[in-house]
């Protein structure tokens, strides 16, 4: 098996190590816990958006789309969930306080991310380009990866998102985990 095909199939619980560590050091200041909950709530913005455009195929341990994906948020940048997930997590790092080292756990999970994505990312776009060919090829020259367009591309396909209620019940184990990694976050604080 491809490491990439690996590293897609549990990405779910490949951060764990990283948020034990971020738990472990959190020391809990209302500002930062203020700024990354602002964070968080940016980065989970960006994935519902997302979600409502490209819907149930986003929980998938198989690489691959039902259909290309290029309005909303995907009209800005290819990858929306994975850059709403590092903001998450920038957010819980911020929020955590992080004692004396913030700044080395933002850094490690910055790198951390970008080495998981980096190596999921190529293994999507491989796929992508073999399924859809040329459509894929004027998409990907066209819309970065991570860094959003400010204006939509012209190119995009546009479709109907789905309703909030749908995307919410397709991203509740998200939340549900999210919320979870806050609670630990300030039981540990509770409990110093």
């Amino acid at each position: 098996m491809d490491v990439r095909e690996f590293i897609f199939k549990k990405r779910g619980y490949t951060p764990i190590p990283l948020g034990i560590v971020i738990i472990y050091f959190s020391e809990l200041q209302f500002f930062l816990m203020f700024i990354g909950g602002t964070i968080i709530f940016l980065g989970e913005f960006i994935r519902l958006k997302s979600i409502r455009y490209a819907g149930g195929s986003t929980r998938t341990t198989s690489v691959g789309a039902p259909e290309l994906c290029s309005d909303g948020p995907y009209s800005h940048v290819r990858n929306p969930l994975y850059l709403g997930n590092i903001i998450i997590y920038i957010g819980i790092v911020i929020f955590s306080g992080g004692g004396d080292l913030l700044f080395e756990i933002l850094v490690v999970t910055l790198i951390f991310f970008i080495i998981q994505y980096s190596l999921i990312i190529s293994l999507e776009e491989e796929v992508l380009k073999k399924k859809f060919g040329r459509e894929y090829d004027i998409y990907s020259n066209s819309v970065p990866r991570l860094i959003p367009l400010i204006l939509p591309w012209k190119g995009r396909t546009i479709i109907n998102p789905r309703s909030w209620r749908k995307t919410l019940m397709i991203e509740r184990r998200t939340l549900q985990s999210m919320s979870f990694s806050l609670l630990l976050i300030l039981l540990r604080e509770f409990f110093k």
